[in-house]
């Protein structure tokens, strides 16, 4: 079966607006006993749930017998060769708190391949989207990663460990490092928007570990098509599964990789 992914996106770039105008209707509408609590630090709240079924019953139709990884399992369904990943609301923390940036995240899964993806960036209204071979786009606009050289030269991005503090001396050195030899950090609170950013070359880099695949699986593709590179913390693979990623532009990326397997070397 060949897949007109062009326009898969363009449907699922729809579906993510519609979504998005409901969980902008709920803002601030969220009580502190309407909240649950997921783990340490990992809240979900009726808009998460509302918005994947909203997302989930859109997407069915577009792909017949797909199956679903979903953050809120309303759907967890395996297909045998396409899977979509969704992340209802990456950022909830922010929204929870009043705070921008939070981001709907979906991606299309093609056996172990990632083939499509969308981040929608809710309180810009910003869609970054992205399919095989077709380059990657921002509100119609081709986007393309940065062209700096040298991590001294960039701005980087990550996340802070919220659940798995186990490395949490060897990423504090990290980051104390990066303190030092670039132009920043920044911590958005979405890692689905961090990716977007930097395939848009806002972000030179990203790297951050105990992330699932429903926060990273469509920045990949995203990142990819906009001429980006992408590893494990190691320089290997996997980075979707794995819970550890590291991007950036192509320029640095060999030093970036670097500089972040010598910090959390024994991360494993």
């Amino acid at each position: 079966m060949t897949l007109n992914l062009e326009e898969i996106c363009t449907s699922v770039r729809k579906l993510c607006e519609v979504t998005a105008s409901y969980i902008q209707s709920e803002k601030g509408k969220i009580k502190a006993q309407q909240i649950e609590v997921k783990g340490l630090n990992d809240f979900v709240t009726r808009v998460d749930k509302t918005s994947e079924q909203m997302i989930v019953e859109g997407l069915e139709p577009l792909l017949p017998g797909a199956g679903f990884i979903t953050e809120e399992n309303t759907r967890n369904n395996k297909g045998e060769l396409y899977n979509w990943i969704v992340d209802p609301l990456d950022g909830t923390t922010n929204f929870i708190h009043g705070a921008p940036c939070y981001c709907i995240s979906i991606a299309l899964l093609h056996q172990d391949k990632i083939i499509l993806g969308v981040i929608y960036e809710i309180n810009q209204q910003e869609s970054f989207y992205a399919w095989e071979q077709g380059g990657a786009y921002l509100n119609g606009n081709p986007i393309q990663v940065s062209t700096t050289t040298g991590i001294s030269n960039s701005l980087l991005a990550t996340g802070f460990p919220y659940h798995d503090y186990q490395y949490i001396n060897e990423y504090l050195e990290l980051f104390k490092y990066f303190m030092q030899h670039s132009h920043g950090l920044r911590r958005l609170g979405s890692a689905a928007a961090d990716m977007a950013y930097v395939a848009a070359g806002r972000f030179e880099g990203f790297y951050e570990y105990g992330l699932k695949a429903w926060d990273v699986a469509a920045g990949c593709i995203i990142i990819k098509e906009a001429g980006g590179k992408l590893s494990d913390f190691n320089g290997g693979d996997n980075f979707v599964f794995g819970q550890e990623i590291i991007c950036s532009n192509s320029n640095i990326f060999n030093d970036f990789q670097s500089v972040i397997s010598k910090f959390m070397r024994q991360h494993k």
